[in-house]
């Protein structure tokens, strides 16, 4: 890990979404040094799936050696903002440093993406950025060590980074184009410059939602924290620059990077908007159903969907050693679509769209019947024999399937 220098020591940080992840560990990190820190965050009750509140948070802040003011702030809110930034100022006497780590994501095509998530990531990643900016730059210009960190991505337009989620892409890129801007207008007044990860970060909601086969491909937050405070200790004129954690960290002499993996040795899942193989990265994904998780799968495919959370909490290494099979299922009805389930390789995968390769077996059937299926109502044997389920290829992978079935119906409870 990046060692403290004790330079944040006596600043104040303006940390958005520092109730969890990413945020929240930069907010360590920073404490360290015995440095001020606002959460501002929405999350002030304990939320039934995310564990962290902004209270909490600032208790594990001043337990590092910091002090902690929690305020709930939704960025999309002026006055909430304003609110904050207000009683930062009377708290601890100004604001040093801004970290604009708040975002808001869907990755999902024009067509599929309702204006709600549209303007949700718009208000949230460009119009709240550029917004807290706004109102935390006046308290800037008057610090001695004053910075912005936007937590997004290099300006790449490949087009591949932009065709499956235009709306997303253009959410974000508006965080990087904040920093373009606002390096140059302050220049010389403000460090305004962007962080990005090399690799996935593993988070509370990626844990809950991708499983422990997403997990093992990424690494932690303190990655990410490590190289903010590297930037973040860096002087006024260092501005305009779009940095890659790992590069920052290697620069700073770290050497050995698998101290912030979350299994060291496991390959890593790359990030978005960087170039290295970028339709690899996709198919990756896809893979693992990180896309689906990603493209939020249980709300647009319903009981489909919610089944194929399930399905990715259950499965690992062992059922995957015990089945050895590739499921496609067609299904019509309701809920019609093409999802995929891979007990053949790694940890195992499942998700919606085409299996990563060829299905050992295909079953056909009625989305209705495939949610009782899996929820036990319904064995695949007696399906196929009564005609509701149509089985193509090795019909010994539908009894096996019975097991996994089980184990799904204990996660429930």
């Amino acid at each position: 890990m990046l060692q403290n220098s004790g330079k944040l020591a006596g600043c104040t940080l303006f940390i958005t979404g520092a109730s969890r992840g990413i945020g929240k560990a930069i907010a360590l990190k920073a404490a360290q040094d015995g440095a001020n820190v606002v959460i501002a965050a929405k999350t002030a009750e304990p939320h039934p799936k995310l564990p962290g509140t902004i209270f909490t948070a600032a208790d594990e802040v001043e337990a590092a050696g910091g002090k902690a003011l929690p305020c709930v702030v939704d960025i999309r809110d002026e006055q909430q903002i304003g609110a904050a930034v207000q009683k930062a100022v009377e708290t601890f006497g100004g604001i040093d440093i801004l970290v604009n780590n708040a975002s808001a994501i869907s990755l999902t095509g024009t067509l599929e993406t309702p204006m709600k998530k549209v303007d949700l990531m718009l208000g949230i990643n460009l119009r709240g950025t550029y917004l807290t900016s706004k109102l935390v730059i006046p308290h800037l210009l008057k610090s001695r060590r004053p910075h912005i960190l936007n937590l997004s991505p290099p300006l790449n337009l490949n087009p591949v980074w932009f065709k499956n989620h235009t709306a997303y892409t253009m959410a974000k890129y508006g965080m990087s184009m904040c920093v373009l801007g606002m390096a140059e207008e302050f220049r010389g007044q403000i460090a305004v410059n962007a962080l990005w990860p090399r690799t996935a970060i593993q988070t509370a909601a990626m844990d809950m939602l991708g499983g422990d086969g997403i997990g093992k491909q990424c690494r932690t937050a303190d990655i990410m924290a490590d190289a903010a405070y590297a930037v973040l200790s860096k002087p006024k004129d260092y501005t305009g620059h779009f940095l890659v954690d790992e590069d920052v960290l290697k620069e700073h002499g770290v050497k050995d990077f698998d101290q912030y993996a979350v299994q060291p040795g496991h390959p890593l899942l790359p990030d978005f908007f960087l170039d290295e193989a970028p339709e690899s990265l996709v198919k990756q994904m896809e893979q693992h159903g990180v896309l689906q998780v990603l493209q939020g799968s249980t709300p647009s495919g319903g009981p489909i969907g919610s089944t194929f959370d399930i399905i990715r909490g259950v499965i690992n290494e062992d059922v995957v050693k015990a089945t050895q099979g590739v499921y496609r299922f067609d299904l019509s009805g309701d809920h019609s679509g093409v999802w995929f389930l891979d007990l053949k390789s790694g940890s195992g995968s499942a998700g919606q769209g085409e299996p990563p390769a060829k299905a050992d077996v295909v079953m056909t059937m009625d989305s209705g019947d495939f949610t009782k299926m899996f929820a036990g109502q319904l064995k695949p044997t007696m399906a196929f024999m009564t005609g509701k389920l149509r089985i193509k290829g090795d019909m010994t992978l539908a009894i096996k399937l019975e097991k996994l079935m089980g184990r799904m119906n204990k996660a429930r409870l």
